[in-house]
C-alpha cells in the first residue's frame, strides 16, 4: 500500500508503554528499558519527518508516574535531561520544535529550567513539531482550563472556551494515538482532544518500536473510514 500526503495523519499522539517490560524480560534494570525508549523517540522523530508527520506528542510522564519508586522516577528525570544536554544541536540541525503540555512546575526546578531552554533555542524550527507530555494528565489539563475560564469570568463555557484554554490550544487535536505495549487504552491522555482520533494498539514494546511498525500504524489509518460523527459524509482516508 503506498502513502499518499493527503491519506496521511498530520498529528499522532503515542502512549510509549512498555518501557520496564521490555528491559525485565531480558534481565536488565527498568531504567535500561526508558534509556531504549529514548533511542525509540529520536528513531520515531526521523521515521515521522519522512512521511511528512507534522507533529509528533509524546507521553513523557503521567501525573500518575508518581507512584512509582523514588529511584525509577529519578532516574527518568535523569534521562530526559540527558536528552535536553545531548541532542538540542542536532535537533536544532534536524528541524526539530520542542514544546511541551503538563504541569513543568511540579518535576525538579533544573529539569523545567533545562526543558524551557530546548523550547526556547528550537521554537523558529519548522520541519516537525515534537510536542512532550511531562506531568501530565488529561484530567488536570481540564480543571486547568476550568481554573483558568473562572479567573477570565467566564460564566457560560463552549467548547471553544475549553479548547483555547487547554495546554495543546497551539495544536491541531491529534488524528491518530498510537499506544503500544498490548494495553487497550488512553490512561488519561489527551482525553478532549482525541474524540475523533482513530487509536492504534500494538502488543511490541516501545524500546523495539522501529519504522516496521510505525508504517504498520499509518497503513491502519488509511482504511478507517473517519465520519466524525452526524450526518456527516464518510471519508476514506
Amino acid at each position: 500500500m503506498s502513502f499518499k500526503k493527503n491519506t496521511l495523519p498530520q498529528h499522532i499522539g503515542i502512549i510509549m508503554d512498555g518501557n520496564g517490560r521490555w528491559a525485565t524480560r531480558r534481565g536488565l534494570q527498568r531504567l535500561i528499558g526508558h534509556k531504549e525508549g529514548v533511542e525509540a523517540i529520536k528513531r520515531t522523530i526521523n521515521i515521522a519527518k519522512e512521511f511528512d508527520i507534522k507533529i509528533l506528542t509524546f507521553f513523557a510522564f503521567s501525573t500518575e508516574n508518581w507512584k512509582r519508586d523514588k529511584s525509577e522516577i529519578d532516574g527518568i528525570f535523569q534521562i530526559i535531561r540527558d536528552y535536553t544536554n545531548q541532542n538540542v544541536e542536532d535537533l536544532c540541525k534536524e528541524g526539530v520544535k520542542i514544546v511541551s503540555m503538563g504541569d513543568l512546575s511540579k518535576i525538579p526546578t533544573d529539569l523545567n529550567k533545562k526543558l524551557q531552554e530546548i523550547i526556547k533555542k528550537t521554537q523558529k524550527n519548522n520541519q516537525i513539531v515534537v510536542n512532550l507530555a511531562v506531568n501530565y494528565g488529561a484530567r488536570d489539563e481540564l480543571a486547568f482550563a476550568f481554573n483558568n475560564l473562572a479567573k477570565q469570568g467566564k460564566t457560560e463555557i463552549k467548547v471553544e472556551d475549553i479548547t483555547k484554554n487547554l495546554y495543546t490550544k497551539n495544536l491541531p487535536d491529534p488524528d491518530l494515538i498510537i499506544r503500544t505495549g498490548g494495553e487497550q487504552r488512553l490512561s488519561n491522555f489527551m482525553l478532549f482532544q482525541s474524540a475523533y482520533a482513530e487509536l492504534y494498539f500494538t502488543k511490541v514494546f516501545w524500546p523495539s518500536f522501529d519504522k516496521k511498525h510505525f508504517k504498520k500504524a499509518l497503513k491502519e489509518y488509511q482504511k478507517r473510514d473517519r465520519r466524525f460523527g452526524g450526518n456527516h459524509k464518510k471519508t476514506k482516508v
